[in-house]
């Protein structure tokens, strides 16, 4: 007796669910709100806003360099500071820099500047590989303390005691070595360092290269942005700076650039040799003021634009990996 197997009919496989419909397109093409294009309204107020922060920003440089190039009948016609330019004049830049007290100045100026952005850098590049490199000799106790004088320091008059004690009143180190040192400028370089890949330092210390070779031949050239962004902001206030040369030098002649526009500005007395001139209106006063106010911009109007683009990865890379 065979036993005859029950026939099994094919059964097909469910159905599967259903797929959720697609959202429909909206006018902003199923981007978020806050990514929505902005209407006629948005980019009217995006127009109106750019517009008056550039004249916020550029106004008042268009107002010195107009009035620096004007001669003393506009400048009585305008009631002083002139806004539309009638009459060009060299006069106040030709006397400014005809070598004078602010041709020595400017020159007092840049030397400063260069002598003391090159020390700066050599110290802060020096100090925070040191402390970038995890096992250093005294690491974590150096640290602590460049931090702690962050927030704490002796103050104006303990400074003055040190530096005249040293030997360095009434002469420009007093305003290079006060200044030397940033310690928010080396902690951005410490963390920037801290972000080179670990492979290539050690295979450059398999290959025999020392701790110098190193930092010059691998790290610095990978540190270029915020290299020259450091070097930017130390420059701007070696450059800008008038607070100590107001304190430690007696001598005028050792004045930089921005003693001269204080002495111009705020105490309303012209340099040796031109009193007389803008006494009798050969030069007008106004007009040398602001003559002065240009000199001190144009170093930083110049510089700025190359090392711009280096902002973004020189600042925020550094500050947000470290």
């Amino acid at each position: 007796m065979s036993a005859t197997a029950p026939l099994r009919t094919a059964t097909a496989p469910p159905d599967p669910p259903p797929a959720p419909a697609a959202p429909k397109p909206d006018r902003r093409g199923g981007r978020p709100v806050w990514e929505e294009e902005p209407g006629p309204a948005g980019q009217g107020l995006k127009g109106v806003t750019l517009v008056t922060v550039c004249a916020a920003i550029l106004g008042p440089l268009w107002v010195v360099v107009v009035t620096s190039l004007s001669d003393q009948k506009t400048i009585t016609e305008a009631g002083g500071l002139v806004i539309v330019p009638k009459t060009i004049s060299f006069r106040a830049y030709q006397e400014l820099l005809s070598g004078g007290t602010v041709t020595r100045a400017t020159v007092v100026s840049l030397l400063v500047t260069l002598v003391g952005t090159a020390i700066s850098m050599a110290v802060s590049i020096l100090c925070a590989y040191g402390l970038s490199r995890p096992g250093s000799l005294l690491h974590r106790p150096i640290l602590m303390t460049l931090l702690v004088t962050m927030f704490f320091s002796a103050g104006l008059i303990p400074t003055y005691l040190l530096v005249t004690g040293i030997g360095l009143q009434d002469s420009y180190g007093a305003m290079i070595l006060p200044s030397a040192v940033s310690v928010f400028n080396i902690l951005v370089l410490r963390a920037f360092f801290m972000n080179t890949a670990p492979e290539l330092i050690d295979s450059a210390r398999i290959d025999g290269a020392g701790e110098w070779r190193i930092l010059l031949r691998i790290v610095m050239p990978l540190s270029k942005a915020v290299i020259a962004v450091i070097s930017l902001f130390y420059a701007v206030g070696y450059w800008s700076q008038w607070f100590n040369a107001m304190i430690y030098l007696n001598d005028a002649g050792k004045w930089p650039l921005q003693m001269i526009l204080r002495q111009l500005v705020i105490k309303q007395e012209a340099p040796q040799g031109m009193s007389q001139m803008i006494a009798t209106q050969q030069v007008p006063g106004l007009a040398v003021q602001m003559a002065v106010m240009v000199l001190a911009l144009i170093p930083v109007v110049a510089v700025y634009p190359f090392v711009q683009k280096h902002f973004t990865k020189g600042m925020l890379t550094g500050a947000i990996k470290g």
